[in-house]
């Protein structure tokens, strides 16, 4: 048996899917630990999980929309955690000693420790953005990261981008959502790593109503400071519906104002076990959502805020799986209507429903998992 060591940001749509694959081995008997910030990740992966502690200070907030986004997100928040980190999770390398390291492609410190030491490192990709290199056509903005990143310490010899494992990348989607996109023969497209999560919220499943078709609108845990705005436009558009259409919104307490009657309203919701019991999803097209929804045949409304969103609402309407509507701009008609398209509509079902065929094909986390321990054989 193996050792893998996981390294990912406390971010829920990265450690959901790590997650997953990190199950997946400790299923098949290898050992498993992970390197981060203790708290949150025991809230996400449970108390019996081995976890390298490595701290967690605040960082900056995401409120920045653009190429500014993408500047705050590294300036704010990879970098310095990068940088804070590193020394833990060095010494957690060197403690666990592990096979393989499996690092999330914004936990940067996880590539540099691994080289570092001599071990085999694999990046996991959760999101679009830098699979797909959005800025290919911007090298000024391409080589700002770069030069960020060496600027940091964080540069790997021979050139290596610490983004992107030269020995395994493996991407959390498929070839219905790439397209056309060619990757180098290293880079996995496993699909989505779905599996029961060990500390789901608790959700109030006597409020559902049988006779009204069920619809989530979630917005993302980082999104909520930008997206106050829009809850109010979405609340008119879900009274519209409101004789058809049971609305589950996942948000802080007091974002939708006069919400509908029957609406569920929650914090956070167990995404997952909600999934066959809807019709439709409306959120900001972060790629674990999109793809939690596609897995089960879901359409969706996608409204893009910032950093990869943009690119996986774009591939979620060139799949015909769902209506891409402005996050800033959409009014209750728009939203209303976007939402009435993917209900009525049967091709954004049956679209939805080629891209799970493709997930399902591509193997989620066991695939993943079958990857790492190819790459493990190798030591």
């Amino acid at each position: 048996m193996s050792r893998f060591l996981f390294v990912a940001p406390p971010l829920a749509g990265h450690v959901h899917a790590a997650g997953a694959v990190a199950r997946a081995l400790a299923a098949r008997g290898h050992e498993v630990a992970w390197a981060g910030p203790e708290t949150a990740l025991r809230r996400m992966l449970g108390d019996e999980v081995t976890i390298h502690s490595t701290g967690m200070r605040p960082y900056r907030g995401q409120r920045d929309r653009g190429f500014r986004a993408v500047r705050s997100l590294w300036e704010g928040f990879v970098l310095p955690y990068a940088r804070f980190t590193l020394p833990a999770v060095e010494k957690a390398v060197a403690a666990f000693a592990p096979d393989v390291v499996a690092v999330d492609q914004h936990a940067l410190a996880g590539a540099v420790a691994a080289h570092r030491q001599g071990v085999l490192w694999a990046s996991l990709a959760p999101q679009s953005m830098e699979l797909t290199r959005p800025f290919r056509a911007l090298p000024k903005v391409e080589d700002w990261i770069r030069r960020r990143i060496a600027g940091a310490g964080l540069s790997i010899q021979d050139g290596v981008d610490p983004r992107f494992s030269p020995h395994l990348v493996l991407a959390f989607t498929s070839p219905a959502l790439t397209g056309t996109a060619v990757f180098p023969a290293h880079c996995a497209l496993v699909g989505p790593a779905l599996d029961a999560r060990p500390t789901a919220p608790d959700f109030p499943w006597d409020a559902l109503d049988p006779g009204r078709r069920a619809v989530l609108v979630t917005m993302g845990t980082l999104a909520e400071d930008v997206a106050r705005d829009f809850y109010p436009r979405m609340s008119g558009a879900l009274r519209a519906l409101a004789g058809r259409v049971q609305a589950i919104v996942a948000a802080p307490p007091g974002a939708v104002p006069d919400p509908p009657e029957g609406t569920v309203m929650a914090p956070q919701v167990p995404v997952l076990e909600l999934m066959p019991r809807l019709a439709a999803v409306a959120c900001h097209a972060g790629l674990n959502t999109v793809c939690e929804a596609l897995a089960h045949g879901v359409p969706l409304v996608v409204a893009p805020i910032k950093h990869d969103q943009p690119v996986t609402a774009a591939q979620v309407v060139a799949a015909g799986a769902g209506v891409r509507v402005r996050f800033g701009r959409s009014g209750p008609d728009e939203l209303a209507a976007a939402l009435t398209a993917v209900l009525d509509e049967p091709g954004y079902a049956a679209a939805a429903g080629l891209v799970r065929d493709s997930f399902a094909a591509a193997g989620g986390a066991p695939a993943a998992a079958s990857h790492l321990e190819r790459l493990a054989a190798r030591c």
